[in-house]
This record gives structure tokens, sequence and C-alpha cells, in this order.
């Protein structure tokens, strides 16, 4: 799971001497709204559809003052890191280089949703639980402890938290689709449950909604 199992060279970068409308035009073939440019191997920097659009498209990219400082990953870095990149500073494509700083090629958003979501945790049978509790009373091996005494086993895991509260939710994929004596452990040791899901009334929500977010990805 490491950046370099999703490079794709498909999209190649641009050159300083590119013009804004043509960076205008590969973002359109290719649905995105981002695109590295790239000197011999060195990457410069990340053009970003609004800097096209602020300044004149007819003039040569390289002559652009980019609002996006210089975002990459090195291609072994987690592909964590790649959704850290895309989220903090809302991309649509995350440049990879090499421990020598030279551009390899570049991650799309498609790409890792799509990664994502073909992943065990999606794929898998199961349930979904929601629980919530305090921070500091937070233990995912108390929790795997629970679910594991009911001969189920959690096939992955996140916490949503927010940093005004002392209380975070954590969403757990349970390889079971009968979740009743699951649910009715955590009551029993004083976990609040928000919400549950049996796979056949989520993941088919949950298909759904994804397949209409690439159909909106590709408009």
């Amino acid at each position: 799971m490491i950046a370099s199992t999703l490079l794709s060279m498909d999209i190649v970068p641009l050159r300083t001497s590119d013009t804004g409308s043509e960076a205008l035009s590969i973002m359109s073939d290719f649905y995105i709204k981002h695109l590295p440019i790239v000197n011999n191997e060195e990457l410069l920097g990340l053009l970003s559809e609004d800097d096209i659009l602020d300044n004149d498209v007819e003039e040569a990219v390289g002559s652009y003052q980019l609002s996006i400082s210089k975002p990459y990953v090195k291609d072994n870095d987690h592909l964590y890191e790649v959704l850290r990149m895309m989220s903090d500073h809302h991309l649509t494509v995350v440049p990879v280089v090499d421990p020598e700083q030279n551009y390899l090629g570049l991650i799309t958003q498609e790409d890792l949703l799509r990664f994502f979501a073909k992943s065990g945790s999606f794929t898998e049978p199961g349930s979904i639980i929601v629980i919530e509790i305090s921070k500091r009373d937070y233990s995912l091996s108390e929790i795997a402890r629970i679910v594991e005494s009911e001969n189920a086993a959690i096939l992955s895991s996140f916490i949503t938290t927010n940093l005004e509260s002392t209380r975070v939710d954590v969403t757990l994929k349970i390889n079971k689709q009968d979740i009743s004596r699951i649910l009715a452990s955590f009551v029993r040791y004083e976990y609040q449950i928000k919400a549950s899901f049996q796979e056949s009334q989520y993941f088919n929500t949950l298909s759904d909604r994804f397949d209409s977010l690439m159909t909106y990805l590709n408009i």
C-alpha cells in the first residue's frame, strides 16, 4: 500500500513552455484540476485550474505564480499519506517523486478512491458498527477483545473526532452479518452504539454512492 503501487504515467506532466490553454485541454481530457510542472526530471510545482484562470491562458505556465506550495509524496510513502495530501490541499492529483526528488508520475483522486473501494474493508461480507467513546477511554485492543469474544473479527476501523469534543466515534467493519450479540456485548460494557448496518442495507447504498461519485468526477 505504498504510492508506487498506484503510479500513473498516462497523464504527461507540463513543461514550463506549455501554455495555460494547453494545460486546460489536458485537464479537461482527464477530468482533473491539477497538473505537475516538470523540467527534465525535476518537479517544479503543481499547477491548478484556478492558477490558469487567474493568468493569461496563452502565456507559458512557467511564468505563472503558483498558488499551491510544491506538494508531493515519495514513491515509498503509504497511501494514507497520499490521501492526507489530497485532503489537506484539495487536490485531484498528487505528484510522486523518488528519493532524489525526481518526478516519477502521479496518483489521481479517482485511482485512489477506486483502490480503497476495492479493498477488503469494502468487498468482504460483514456489517458496520459505530460506537461513541471518550478519547481517554479509547482502546482498540479492548474493542477487538469484545468483538472477538463473539467469534467475530474487525476487518477495518477508523476514528472520527472533533477537536472541540472529548468524545470520538469509532467505525468498525465486522466480518459477520448477524451482529446482535456483538451489539449486546458493547452495551454490556457501557459503549454507546450510535449506528449499525447490515451489509445488505449498507453496502448496496455505499456502492450506489461510490458509482455516483465516479460519474460526477467524470463529468
